[in-house]
């Protein structure tokens, strides 16, 4: 765990050296019809769910070394483990554990990554805490564009997620998978999304009410590969998905999604390709990305929006 500090208002806490937070912002600002957080004047304020606490927060620049997290509304972080697991969880979303000395000293050098490493330096992979969000973003994303994708997002949320009210304004708290598992595809109908979408997040979400599927199981195995298997024996988890999920929530380096359009365009718009590469041509251009695949096509997608 970073170094920490807390005052009356908020926790401090200690960020990393090669951290930018507006470069981050912007990151976070890219679709205006994002549901899950809200931005205002360099200030993100969100739900955040640890314990057995829901807390709205506020999360801001204090100065050019450390992030305020004010508390606003909702349970009262009172015990010293609920302001651990607040840290823990700001830590996680803006992977601030991972050093990417390395990873720029790769980038540098490489043809596809020195703009995209110039122009968002200090951007860090931006997590998603909960397994069934990743999973059902991952699943939203599926063969549609992302402003479509984001618009699916706030439809489910707004129809099954909760909220807390703060200041007359609403914050949303993703569905739970509890109450999804309970649910049917009609119950799901009015939502512009496919059938099929619809019946693999439900099966997801009967899966983690059994307590098949868990993000504890998953990170407790012991490479990639075994982790990509697990996801993609799941109804409506194909190799995209499970490498989305196992890049954005599950941390692993060297989760690479080869196949995605986004990656693909990006490329071509880097090396002004007019046709889509293939993919031993995209495997040679990134040979030299080991255990860096999930930052550089993460850095690669930025170059696109």
């Amino acid at each position: 765990m970073r170094i920490w500090k807390e005052n009356k208002h908020c926790i401090l806490i200690k960020t990393p050296e090669l951290f930018d937070f507006k470069t981050n912002l912007n990151y976070l600002r890219r679709d205006p019809n994002e549901c899950m957080y809200e931005i205002e004047e360099d200030r993100i304020t969100r739900v955040i769910e640890i314990n057995h606490l829901r807390t709205l927060v506020r999360i801001s620049e204090a100065d050019s070394e450390y992030l305020a997290v004010e508390f606003l509304a909702g349970g009262k972080l009172e015990s010293m483990e609920d302001k651990k697991a607040i840290v823990r969880y700001v830590e996680e979303w803006f992977d601030f554990e991972t050093d990417l000395i390395p990873f720029y000293k790769m980038g540098s050098k490489d043809p596809l990554l020195e703009q995209a490493i110039e122009r968002f330096y200090g951007l860090r992979i931006i997590g998603l805490h909960d397994l069934f969000e990743a999973l059902c973003w991952g699943i939203l994303g599926q063969q549609i564009n992302l402003t479509f994708a984001y618009t699916l997002k706030r439809q489910f949320v707004e129809k099954f997620g909760e909220t807390l009210e703060y200041e007359g304004k609403i914050y949303w708290i993703f569905p739970s998978f509890d109450k999804i598992s309970g649910l049917s595809p009609e119950d799901m109908s009015d939502i512009k999304m496919t059938k099929k979408k619809r019946e693999y997040i439900i099966g997801i979400a009967e899966l983690m009410a059994k307590g098949d599927l868990t993000k504890e199981k998953l990170l407790y195995l012991d490479e990639l590969k075994q982790a990509e298997r697990e996801l993609t024996q799941i109804r409506g988890i194909g190799p995209w998905t499970a490498n989305y999920v196992l890049m954005r929530c599950l941390r692993y380096p060297d989760a690479f999604p080869i196949d995605d359009a986004g990656l693909i365009n990006a490329i071509k718009l880097v090396t002004e390709m007019e046709r889509k590469p293939t993919k031993e041509e995209i495997r040679e251009l990134t040979s030299e990305w080991k255990n860096w695949e999930s930052y550089a096509t993460f850095y690669l997608w930025r170059m696109l929006y």
